[in-house]
Order: C-alpha cells, then sequence, then structure tokens
C-alpha cells in the first residue's frame, strides 16, 4: 500500500511543479507594464556596445522600459499608449551638450546676428539694418564676427560708426573674448588714450594711442558694465524663446558653464511654469584668488533646491586663459610674430591649483577653460594633485576647449578622471574662422590642433558640446566636422589635420554617452536602454547611410524627454 502511494506521490509532485510554473509564467505575462509611449519601426542606434542596434523603444514614465524588435514591443501596447510609427527613421539617445551659456545664448537670439560673416560690408549690412528695425533699442549689440574678416584681424571702430554713428553699440566676437564698440560706446565709457590696460585685458589702440575700439578680454567690461541689464520679464522671454530652439535641435540635456548659476531664480521659474524642454546641469563659476566659505555656502543652498534630473546645481567652473586668436591664450612658447607675448593665466598658479583641491575636497567636480598648452598643463596638474589628494576618487575632472595640447601631455588624458570637452565647430577650417587661430599658433603648434584622435588613442574620454552662442546650439554641423574637418565647401579636402579625424561612431558617443559620463551620469542617461531616462531625438534622414558632407543638413523630427514630446515636426507636417 504504501509503495502505491510512493508512487502516485513520485507522479503527482511534478504535476504540481508544472502547475506551479504555468501560474508563475502567466502571472509574470499579466505583469508587463503596459508603455505610456512606443516608438516601432525605427532604425535605432542605441549607443549601447552590447546591444548597438534595435527597431523599437516602449517608454513608461520618463524611463525607457524595453529596447528591442517592433514585434516584441507590441505586449507593450495598451489602449492609452501613444504609439508612433517611426517609418525607418534614425532614433538616437538626445544631444547631451557638454558646454554652453544658455542664458547668453538666448539673448543673443534676440541680438544682431553675425555669425558666418566673412567680410566688413557683410558684417556693416546686418548692423545697418538691425539697427534700422529697432530704433528703441538704446544700445545696440550683436555677436558673431571673426577676427580674420577684419584688416588685420582685429576691428576698426570706424567701421561700426559708418552705421550707428548715433547710438552706442558693442558687437562680441563669437568666441566671446573680444568686444568691439564705437565712438560713441568709447566716450560713455570714459576711453581714451590716457585710460590704462586692466589687469585682466587691453584696450587695443593704433600708432597714435588711440583706443581703436577693440577690447581684449576684461577690458569689455569698461563698456559692458554700461549697458542697461535686460529686466527679469525680458531674460524669461528670451529663455522661453531658447529653450525651444533646444528642443528643436535634438538638445535633450546640457552643461551650462557661464551665467546659469546667477540666474538660478528664472531658471527655476522655468521650471514651475513648465517652459523647461532639457535637462540643464549649472556649474557655478569661481574666480581667481578661489573661493570663500561665503561661496560654497551660496553653492549648498542653491544645491538643496536643485538637485533633480531637471535641474542641478554641480560643480565649479574656472577660467585659465582666452583665446588663441586673439593671443591671449597661456601658451608655453611665445605666438608667432608677436614678440615675447605668450599668452596669460587668469590665476596664479598656486591659487588655481589650491582652489581645485578645496573644491574636490567638498566633492564638487572642477571645469577649466584651458585652451593654450600652457593653461592645458596647469589644469592636468592641478586635477592630478586633486585626484590624489581629496578623497574623492569618483570625482571627473573636465578640460573645457583644449585647443592646443603639448604633445608631451597627450598621454595625461588617458587617466580615467580627465575629461576633454571639445566643440567640434570650433575647428571649422574656413579661412573666415581659423585664419587668425593658424597665424598665431604657428606651424608646430597647429600641427596639434583640437587633438580629438589623439586623445581617443591616449586613451581618453571625449565630450562634445557647442559653446553656444560662440557657435549655434545645432550640434549637426558639430558631428559632420568631428568626421570631416571640412569647410562647407569641402576644404582643404580630407580635412584638416585628418589624423584628428574621428568615427561617426565615436562623435555620436561624444554628443551623447561621453556627455553623460562627463558628469558621472552614464548609468542614467546617454544610451537608449531600458531603465535609462527616455531621452530620444527621431531624425529627418540617416546619417550612417548619407554621405559625410550632408550631416549638417539634419533635422529633429521629435525630441523627447523624459518621455514628454518637447518637439514635434511630424505633427507640424501632418497640419499643414
Amino acid at each position: 500500500m504504501n509503495k502505491k502511494l510512493n508512487s502516485r506521490k513520485n507522479l503527482f509532485i511534478p504535476v504540481l511543479i508544472f502547475l506551479a510554473a504555468l501560474i508563475v509564467f502567466s502571472s509574470c505575462r499579466s505583469k508587463v507594464e503596459i508603455a505610456d509611449l512606443l516608438l516601432t519601426r525605427a532604425r535605432i542606434y542605441t549607443v549601447n556596445t552590447a546591444h548597438p542596434w534595435a527597431e523599437a523603444v516602449a517608454v513608461k514614465g520618463d524611463k525607457i522600459i524595453f529596447v528591442g524588435t517592433s514585434r516584441e514591443a507590441r505586449k507593450f501596447a495598451g489602449k492609452e499608449t501613444k504609439i508612433i510609427d517611426a517609418g525607418g527613421k534614425l532614433l538616437l539617445p538626445g544631444i547631451q551638450d557638454s558646454h554652453l551659456h544658455f542664458l547668453s545664448g538666448s539673448l543673443n537670439l534676440t541680438r544682431v546676428d553675425l555669425s558666418e560673416t566673412r567680410t566688413v560690408e557683410e558684417i556693416q549690412d546686418r548692423i545697418r539694418r538691425f539697427a534700422a528695425a529697432h530704433p528703441e533699442q538704446k544700445w545696440v549689440q550683436g555677436r558673431g564676427w571673426m577676427y580674420s574678416a577684419f584688416p588685420g584681424n582685429m576691428p576698426h571702430k570706424k567701421y561700426l560708426d559708418e552705421v550707428v554713428p548715433d547710438r552706442p553699440a558693442v558687437m562680441r566676437c563669437a568666441d566671446g573674448h573680444t568686444s568691439w564698440v564705437n565712438s560713441r560706446a568709447l566716450v560713455l565709457a570714459g576711453i581714451t588714450r590716457k585710460t590704462p590696460d586692466p589687469a585682466d585685458g587691453k584696450i587695443v589702440r593704433d600708432s597714435q594711442g588711440e583706443p581703436t575700439g577693440a577690447l581684449l578680454e576684461g577690458a569689455s567690461e569698461l563698456v559692458s558694465r554700461l549697458i542697461p541689464e535686460p529686466d527679469r520679464e525680458e531674460k524669461l522671454a528670451a529663455l522661453r524663446v531658447g529653450m525651444k530652439e533646444a528642443a528643436r535641435w535634438g538638445v535633450t540635456c546640457a552643461h551650462g558653464l557661464g551665467g546659469e548659476f546667477e540666474e538660478l531664480e528664472l531658471f527655476e521659474q522655468i521650471k514651475r511654469e513648465g517652459s523647461q524642454t532639457l535637462r540643464l546641469v549649472v556649474a557655478m563659476w569661481i574666480d581667481e584668488p578661489g573661493p570663500q566659505e561665503k561661496d560654497f555656502k551660496a553653492y549648498e543652498e542653491a544645491r538643496a533646491r536643485n538637485n533633480d534630473n531637471w535641474l542641478a546645481v554641480r560643480g565649479v567652473k574656472l577660467m585659465l586663459d582666452g583665446v588663441i586668436d586673439s593671443g591671449t591664450g597661456a601658451m608655453l612658447e611665445p605666438y608667432a610674430g608677436q614678440g615675447d607675448n605668450r599668452g596669460k593665466l587668469f590665476w596664479e598658479p598656486e591659487d588655481y591649483k589650491k582652489a581645485v583641491l578645496e573644491c574636490a575636497r567638498r566633492g564638487l567636480q572642477v571645469s577649466t577653460h584651458a585652451i593654450g598648452d600652457r593653461a592645458i598643463r596647469l589644469a592636468l596638474e592641478a586635477y592630478e594633485l586633486a585626484a590624489r589628494e581629496s578623497g574623492h576618487p569618483e570625482l571627473r575632472y573636465k578640460v573645457e576647449h583644449a585647443e592646443c595640447i603639448a604633445a608631451e601631455d597627450l598621454k595625461r588624458f588617458g587617466q580615467p578622471f580627465i575629461i576633454a570637452s571639445f566643440q567640434p565647430l570650433h575647428a571649422n577650417p574656413d579661412p573666415a574662422w581659423m585664419s587668425a587661430w593658424i597665424k598665431n599658433a604657428g606651424p608646430e603648434r597647429e600641427q596639434r590642433a583640437f587633438a580629438w584622435n589623439s586623445v581617443l588613442k591616449a586613451g581618453g574620454h571625449l565630450a562634445f558640446g557647442s559653446d553656444w552662442p560662440v557657435v549655434t546650439i545645432n550640434p549637426w554641423p558639430g558631428v559632420q566636422m568631428a568626421v570631416t574637418r571640412e569647410d562647407w565647401e569641402g576644404k582643404p579636402q580630407g580635412g584638416w589635420l585628418p589624423g584628428e579625424k574621428i568615427t561617426l561612431e565615436q562623435a555620436i558617443y561624444a554628443y551623447t554617452l561621453g556627455g553623460a559620463f562627463a558628469l558621472n551620469e552614464e548609468n542614467l542617461r546617454g544610451s537608449i536602454e531600458a531603465g535609462k531616462l527616455a531621452d530620444l531625438v527621431l531624425l529627418s534622414q540617416n546619417i550612417f547611410e548619407i554621405p559625410v558632407r550632408k550631416i549638417r543638413q539634419t533635422e529633429p523630427l521629435l525630441t523627447i524627454v523624459g518621455g514628454r514630446i518637447m518637439y514635434d515636426a511630424l505633427s507640424e507636417a501632418g497640419n499643414k
């Protein structure tokens, strides 16, 4: 009898196991999350090396819950799911702009745009038309000219006087390091041949000692301090326009490195009212001789208010030198044809190192503007010291711009805590943009210009951005520049310093996951993976399949941030 019972028991156990497994399987199936948003039939480049390509993505709330095939994605669809058929279009992670000045860029959208001008006549025409259209503006302001447009690579007040004789006018260079002002502005500022140069700048003068209207670096403050500050509503209006501009070009996150911290209340208002279209990480600006306890207190108070995935105060920004185009970037050897001029460090080296170390000891990321090889070397020395002694091995330090790295310093960019933060459009070889840089640097240093591939070969990490408003916030011309190093006419054929070109995959990485990595957020965003924030951009053309010289013509069709559609050209086209 016992044998029969045991036999039946032995038969019964497998049945129970099977039924239990069936129940568990059915239960799992019933718990499949229903997506809020489903994109299918896309060509998805995930920037995830384990699974680089997919065709569908499901989003729940602000997170990605599935990446795979369109067939598999069907199980995530429910009655309320918004389903978008991508029609085979390319989908990428949202663009991470690793260096911009958002308020300045937004305000610049309302001023004279001098970008891509090549001649004095073209510059004058734009200013003349803007001034005529805006007689109510007491100061005429603009930005975007380049040194090469003017005789001797430097502007003169006479050209501005000819088109704006009755009002003060200030036009900032594209790089932001030189102001060009008219005679009226010089008079209002009291700048004469007797005015001494400020410690952090230079008043350019002619052979008779007369100010020419060009003000380098800190000398710009002699005039800019007189310009009425835009009021709160003007700034908010500009920011709303800027937010739309960012969404239009697929920018979903940005590192604000100038002016945002001081205007945090405005960004908090934009967030409250629902006008924010991109995630913003804000750094506090620190000047020489370094931060005081009151600065750290202000930082902590601001961070306590703003520390989420939309608006976060994180880290500090320091500025070591100027730019090579005007001979103010700090160089190890004198500029070509400029006597003993090696540029100038804006900090005493020991003060700078002390400031970096103190910030790092408090767990704050440091980003440093360092363009010339001398400034870059000092930044690297300070970062290496901080990595050894701060007690915060998790910190990553950004070298902003890094335009001319000394050959012997390249290997130092291979250290895991160093980020090379480049802006590809700054390397446009068009003579209108680059000739002053090349002339001042000289032949040997030219060979080290914008060494993207050399940094990668050294084992380094790239993060790409725009430096808006220095150049457009639109990243697609920058992607093209990274892979071609040619101007828009295809010159020089094969690229300027072609050994520094990088692949399309590397460029996309630097504009997406590389930017997230630079801020220790590679596990949160920057690639299309389940569990990450749903920041996505659907493009008008597949940049993997078109000629590389057409990449800059790319336009987003959809920009999605945290599962929310921030820009929708598909619907706009459908409504026409």
